[in-house]
């Protein structure tokens, strides 16, 4: 249930949205945020963790000076209190509010809150500290033991948003292709008329460093869909499926004919089940993936085909979208299902998403879909979100993998390597690499060669309190990797344990029965 706070913010939020006499769409666009965001926030089923876009919303809708300073006071209540949780999702809370979750008000809210408080008659009261002392979230996964599974060499792998053919100076194991002027309006911008010019610059600047190539197909050209909506792209691209599917077949043995054995891999649409990038029905996406596997699977037999990605799926709409792709069938066409595995802030540490891997995983086996999981992305909103200081940035980059290994996720992608306006840089084309980029270097190399055995977290695994471990063997060695959230433990060594090595290189031996400091930035225990 939500909090009194939470009901009377959503049915202000929906007061204004009715005299606005705008739909859910409009305000999103306005506020350039999705329908679904902003249905989420009118509707109560979240609270933004900043008061930004309320103030949005509300300012869209023609709210007064007045109504945002009311506005604001029942967000701070609402924020505070209950966390919104959307159905079927069972996520675990906080211990505590996260702080850099918090972001400052906005010049124009700060401006009325006072305005208001002052026009009343009253002083302005000193807030609540928020710097306290952070407490992790206690975050329950169900632990796992297996058969050693060797890691693909491409499991560390980055998504690139330049089309520059620049590529990482560190070491990964794959990128992937989007947003790089490379969708479907772009490389077919007439009915025929192909044009490879960047795509052939990223594919070369790619397999030059040694990088395998996931292409990622999106954005219908309007030659195709004339009447469907345009995307968020400003290439003139739309959402919806092309008018004739002999287009779509025709174009994606274009592509895997022109780069047969330089990609290795084709997701066949990103973040499929939101409207603001794929406006048709899941029966006809469902259709679309059929062909585009027959087309692929003819022309490039090694390639890989991977399902379109599902996104936004802390979102009922939402995944009740990746459901209905599932439950037709749509993952019997495909080697792998992408899905944008990811907290909901890069702020959020990473080990938050994995109940959402469980919730997806019910789904696949519920469908009787048995296939190899991707995670090819991040949250809707990540270029809006805000950066993460450069310890904290580093050691999340390196558990969104673990995360994901633990996940049993077989590749994961993280967003984005060339950009400098997301919450964690790795490094923006062109410039030099951060501290999250080496350490998801060193992550690599840790497990370059090597099997996974288990992993497991606390009590339940038989393991300390707040100490999450995954185990492996490489070349005959066995080893650990062990980390906490975000706090710093001093814990007994496992047994034959010989050495800890941390992210930077430093190694130090490790005497029998001694202890081992532990914290959010992984450490790799070597045995025997």
């Amino acid at each position: 249930m939500a909090s009194e706070a939470a009901a009377t913010l959503a049915a202000l939020l929906t007061e204004y949205k009715e005299r606005s006499g705008l739909s859910y769409e409009q305000l999103g666009r306005k506020v350039h945020s999705s329908r679904s965001t902003v249905h989420r926030y009118c509707t109560g089923r979240n609270v933004p963790t900043t008061f930004a876009p309320i103030e949005a919303i509300a300012t869209v809708c023609g709210a007064s000076r007045e109504d945002l300073a009311k506005l604001y006071r029942v967000w701070e209540r609402a924020d505070l209190g209950e966390t919104l949780v959307p159905e079927p999702l069972v996520i675990p809370d906080s211990d505590a509010v996260e702080p850099s979750r918090r972001r400052p008000l906005t010049h124009v809210a700060l401006v009325v809150v006072l305005a208001a408080v002052l026009l009343a008659g009253g002083a302005v009261a000193t807030p609540p500290d928020r710097q306290a002392q952070v407490t992790a979230p206690a975050v329950q996964a169900a632990m796992w033991t297996n058969a050693p599974r060797t890691l693909d060499p491409e499991f560390v792998g980055v998504t690139t948003n330049s089309n520059t053919g620049l590529m990482p100076t560190f070491r990964v194991g794959s990128v992937r292709l989007w947003n790089t002027r490379t969708r479907w309006q772009n490389l077919e911008p007439a009915r025929g008329q192909y044009d490879w010019n960047t795509l052939e610059r990223l594919v070369t600047g790619a397999r030059g460093a040694g990088f395998p190539v996931a292409l990622t197909f999106g954005g219908t050209p309007s030659w195709a869909s004339p009447n469907s909506p345009k995307s968020v792209y400003t290439d003139d691209s739309r959402t919806g499926p092309p008018d004739d599917l002999a287009d779509w077949d025709r174009f994606v043995r274009a592509v895997v004919e022109q780069y047969r054995g330089r990609i290795d891999a084709y997701e066949l649409w990103d973040m499929a089940n939101h409207q603001d990038f794929f406006s048709g029905s899941m029966a006809g996406l469902v259709e679309m993936t059929r062909r585009a596997s027959q087309v692929i699977k003819s022309a490039d037999p090694a390639a890989t085909v991977v399902c379109p990605s599902m996104g936004e799926l802390w979102d009922p709409m939402a995944f009740e979208g990746f459901r209905r792709f599932a439950t037709l069938g749509g993952y019997d066409h495909c080697d792998a299902a992408a899905m944008k595995l990811a907290p909901r802030n890069d702020s959020d540490p990473p080990e938050t998403m994995l109940p959402l891997a469980q919730e997806i995983e019910k789904v696949l086996h519920e469908a009787g879909a048995g296939i190899r999981l991707w995670s090819t992305g991040s949250a809707y909103d990540v270029n809006r979100q805000r950066p993460v200081d450069e310890d904290r940035g580093a050691q999340h980059a390196v558990r969104f993998f673990l995360s994901g290994l633990y996940a049993q996720y077989r590749r994961m992608y993280f967003y984005n390597w060339g950009s400098a306006k997301v919450p964690i840089v790795l490094q923006p084309a062109g410039g030099p690499h951060t501290k999250a980029a080496r350490h998801v270097e060193r992550l690599h190399t840790w497990l370059s060669g090597s099997r996974i055995h288990s992993c497991g977290q606390g009590r339940a695994a038989g393991l300390p309190d707040h100490l999450w471990q995954c185990r492996f063997d490489q070349g005959g060695k066995d080893f650990l990797i062990w980390w906490t959230i975000d706090r710093s433990e001093r814990i007994p060594a496992a047994r034959g344990a010989t050495s800890a090595e941390d992210l930077d290189g430093r190694s130090m031996p490790v005497e029998p029965g001694a202890d081992v400091t532990v914290t959010g930035s992984p450490i790799l225990l070597k045995l025997g």
